[in-house]
């Protein structure tokens, strides 16, 4: 993250002697990014942070990806997934992916195991519920509208904490996620046009100290998964600090950039991924030019597929299709799309759009997974011509 944060006890000087209260060392650990070059936190352990007893590999359930072929726009009704008790790692349901980006859908009412992406970081929003984010750097309470950034390689698990299931779309990347570079200074400060600051974001509080021995974490690598199990409970930090931590933002802290006419999607964007952006679409004031159009013009991103998750409030531009709270919209890269029929005569005039929606555009064309066939609605594509398929 941009920013230095310090949480619990640490010594003056980094790289020094920091005793326990027995008088032995604790463990220091450095978990950087890009080779000890970029961003960094260091975290003091009661027990050392390379201790594993065992290590057998993992096997997750399969899935198929599938290219989207014949090519055309698709709409997934996710909540079509819903399914029994799970949790909000081992029970992702993948729904589309490249070789940059992984997006899934989950339902949990269960603790997720310990876990440890090594494959790039993950990007997780809450649709509705809430949880706690517990890790190595401590506890973070999220809820419905919240992004949750959690960086390459962290020990986590996701505990849902009321009677209402867990729903999260999950973006999972092959590198770093973050904010867009024009949003910060030349050191990493947020500037005046960016439409958030380091005033909106929130970082674990005090540290987790958890006590246990023999304790699982599932690891995904980039050779599959391997199932570690560590001597002692990897939340044993009594402190850390640093620029590299789990970290949460509100969709509803996002402020919209609006003008005279319609504004392109670039000034929704949120945050940056290899070869991948996310977006937020969030209630506010529309064009106010005399003869504006508020809904969006007919367009055709010919770099990107373009994947839309309507999580709340009415999508104006697509009244008529069957979008509903929880769809996902897929239209790629070699289809011109637009707004319904009907939708930009209703439009006009309007001063408000009250609509809450988060994009992920590709730069490489998504590919179909199993779950995503499965909560197809088959009949989006011809919504345009009137539903009529030939």
């Amino acid at each position: 993250m941009p920013y230095y944060r310090s949480v619990g006890e640490i010594p003056r000087k980094r790289h020094t002697q920091f005793r326990q209260p027995d008088g032995s060392l604790y463990a220091e650990e450095l978990m950087g990014q890009e080779g000890f070059s970029s961003d960094s936190s260091l975290l003091y352990h009661r027990h050392l942070p390379t201790a594993i007893v065992a290590a057998e590999p993992y096997d997750p359930p399969a899935t198929t990806r599938l290219p989207n072929r014949p090519l055309k726009p698709r709409h997934l009704r996710t909540h079509k997934l819903d399914s029994g008790h799970t949790d909000a790692v081992l029970g992702r349901q993948p729904l589309l992916a490249n070789d940059d980006v992984r997006i899934s859908y989950v339902v949990a009412d269960q603790p997720s195991p310990l876990y440890r992406n090594a494959t790039g970081d993950e990007c997780l929003y809450v649709e509705s519920g809430a949880a706690r984010i517990e890790s190595s750097f401590g506890v973070l309470g999220v809820t419905s509208g919240d992004y949750v950034i959690i960086p390459t390689s962290v020990v986590h698990r996701i505990v849902p904490v009321d009677d209402v299931p867990l729903r999260l779309l999950t973006v999972e990347a092959t590198g770093h996620i973050g904010p867009p570079k024009r949003y910060l200074s030349v050191r990493g400060q947020f500037l005046e046009h960016a439409p958030y600051c380091e005033r909106d974001i929130r970082g674990p509080g005090q540290p987790l100290l958890v006590d246990g021995t023999d304790v699982d974490v599932y690891v995904r690598h980039r050779q599959g998964w391997t199932r570690h199990v560590y001597a002692h409970h990897p939340f044993d930090v009594v402190g850390w600090d640093g620029h590299l931590y789990p970290w949460a933002f509100s969709i509803h802290d996002f402020e919209p950039i609006t003008g005279r006419l319609h504004q392109p999607p670039p000034v929704h964007q949120t945050f940056a991924g290899p070869n991948f952006v996310i977006c937020s679409f969030v209630p506010r004031k529309v064009d106010y030019h005399p003869q504006a159009i508020p809904v969006p013009y007919n367009h055709h991103n010919v770099d990107s597929d373009e994947m839309l998750f309507y999580t709340g409030g009415n999508y104006e531009a697509r009244r008529g299709s069957g979008i509903e709270q929880g769809s996902i919209s897929l239209h790629p890269a070699g289809f011109t799309h637009g707004p319904q029929p009907g939708a930009v005569e209703r439009s006009l005039g309007a001063e408000h759009f009250d609509e809450l929606a988060v994009m992920v555009d590709t730069f490489r064309p998504l590919d179909l997974c199993d779950a995503a066939l499965a909560c197809e609605d088959s009949g989006y594509a011809w919504t345009w011509a009137g539903n009529a398929a030939h």
